[in-house]
């Protein structure tokens, strides 16, 4: 699956919050086999947005890169086979 420059984001550890660097990104839910529909989300003029999924709730903060979240480890990147 190719993801381009769009931020693929997860929550394995179940955050009821994940602060990114970002408003345009995907909500995966938990890494596969457990990710739900892979959905984009793009929170507009607004700081936070609720993933219609899994209930995250992403904040957005500007003090992070687009590749950064809060806490650590939300990022996912897809493994090379």
């Amino acid at each position: 699956m190719a993801h381009g420059s769009t931020p693929y984001f997860q929550n394995d550890a179940g955050h009821r919050e994940i602060a990114i660097g970002v408003k345009e990104f995907m909500c995966m839910g938990a890494t596969p086999p457990f990710d739900h529909p892979h959905v984009y989300l793009d929170m507009g003029d607004d700081d936070a947005m609720v993933c219609p999924y899994c209930s995250t709730l992403y904040r957005y903060e500007p003090a992070l890169g687009a590749t950064e979240t809060y806490p650590p480890g939300a990022l996912f990147a897809q493994k090379a086979a």
